[in-house]
């Protein structure tokens, strides 16, 4: 595992150094994204209400650490101010004017209700780029329903497709729809960053999780206007495409098989030392061993040669043959596997409680400008005093002022 120094003093690089983000968001999809600008050099200002952001108490503690937060919340600054109130609204104003990027994923609507509308924000900032993230998007007859991943995942057709046929849909077990929202939002954010280079002016990243769970039917659209084709769920097998699934072992494990072009068939065949179903017409071609009842035989086959093997040799005589596979791995897999040890995936990150934690890798990898771990996610309001001094250039007795009358929370 690789160790990243707390480097938060030290002048900031990477890539999208020099761009100041305002990060106005709760829970995952807005944070990530923000955390994703983050990693590669945004300067990002977290303005958290007084409670703090939720993620704070999402996913698992040490003590009063939230170990989330400590990875999300990384390479970020935080400040809380009270929006509601008059004074903290205009410092939050205030920094707004000088960012280049705003992400928010509130309700469509909160923001203008709290005077940070775009055409607000616009007009003295015209070159601001502003993210948005939620539910359903900022038009449309659902824009005002709340909605969370799971929700959007239902109404996107994602739900509907995963798990086992023969059961309900499944929930999938990650917040996949709120990170994928959040890779098309810093998407966003870059593509308008580029846009505004030329024109000088900045613009409005729409972004819907409901749409970013939709998108992952891309194949399925077309599909069900042209032939009328609604996709059922397929648990662990590719649909139409034999054989690619799960397959027992003598220990309990499980080992994917993902034998799915010809050439790869017949290096599974030989290692199966089955040649017989070489000549099997149900097997001839990728199209009838994706047909339903050719895919059940030919799982069956595989299923029960698997069983004669623990994963581990499986795995490697799989391997051996160039025929693709994996065991499933598990986070304590993971750990041990020299792959993610080798590519930075795992990093230890000093954390000022715990001693460090680990924390997944930056993802993607440049080549000549990569990303960075500069620090664990702040506590709650860290950097506000510091804020305000560097960006506004406010003083100690305005700060004091603040403090007073509630607009500002600086820790204890």
């Amino acid at each position: 595992m690789s160790t990243h120094p707390r480097t938060e003093d030290a002048p900031r690089s990477g890539p999208l150094s020099g761009l100041k983000v305002i990060e106005i968001c709760s829970t995952i999809a807005g944070p990530a994204c923000a955390r994703l600008l983050a990693d590669f050099g945004a300067d990002v200002i977290k303005i958290e209400p007084p409670e703090g952001d939720p993620v704070r108490q999402m996913g698992q503690h040490v003590g009063d650490a939230s170990l989330y937060a400590a990875s999300i919340l990384r390479n970020k600054r935080s400040i809380v101010l009270d929006l509601k109130s008059s004074e903290g609204n205009a410092i939050a104003r205030e920094l707004l004017a000088k960012a280049d990027i705003v992400v928010e994923n509130n309700r469509p609507g909160v923001m203008e209700r709290l005077g940070m509308g775009y055409d607000v924000l616009s007009q003295r900032n015209p070159g601001l780029v502003m993210v948005r993230i939620s539910g359903y998007g900022q038009t449309g007859p659902y824009a005002e329903r709340p909605g969370y991943g799971a929700i959007c995942e239902a109404v996107g057709g994602v739900r509907h497709l995963t798990g086992d046929p023969d059961r309900p849909p499944a929930r999938v077990a990650l917040a996949t729809t709120d990170y994928l929202s959040s890779i098309y939002a810093a998407f966003g954010a870059m593509t308008a960053i580029h846009e505004r280079s030329r024109s000088g002016k900045g613009q409005v990243v729409d972004v819907a999780l409901t749409e970013a769970a939709f998108s992952q039917l891309e194949p399925v659209v077309p599909a069900y206007e042209k032939l009328g084709t609604i996709p059922k769920r397929e648990g662990a097998n590719l649909p139409s495409m034999a054989p690619n699934s799960l397959y027992p072992t003598r220990d309990d494990g499980w080992v994917l098989i993902a034998a799915n072009s010809n050439p790869t068939w017949k290096r599974l065949v030989a290692l199966m030392q089955q040649p017989e179903l070489l000549t099997d017409p149900r097997f001839e071609s990728i199209q009838q061993r994706g047909k339903p009842d050719n895919m059940k035989a030919i799982d069956a086959i595989v299923g029960e040669w698997t069983r004669r093997f623990d994963a581990e040799p499986l795995e490697a005589q799989l391997r051996q043959a160039e025929v693709p596979c994996s065991r499933v791995n598990t986070i304590a897999d993971i750990y041990a596997d020299p792959h993610f040890r080798a590519r930075d995936m795992l990093l230890q990150v000093p954390h000022p409680t715990l001693g460090h934690t680990t924390q997944s890798g930056i993802v993607p990898r440049l080549s000549a400008t990569p990303g960075s771990v500069r620090h664990t996610g702040p506590n709650l309001g860290t950097d506000g005093a510091d804020i305000l001094q560097k960006e506004l250039g406010l003083d100690t007795a305005a700060i004091s002022k603040l403090v007073a009358c509630g607009a500002l929370q600086l820790p204890q």
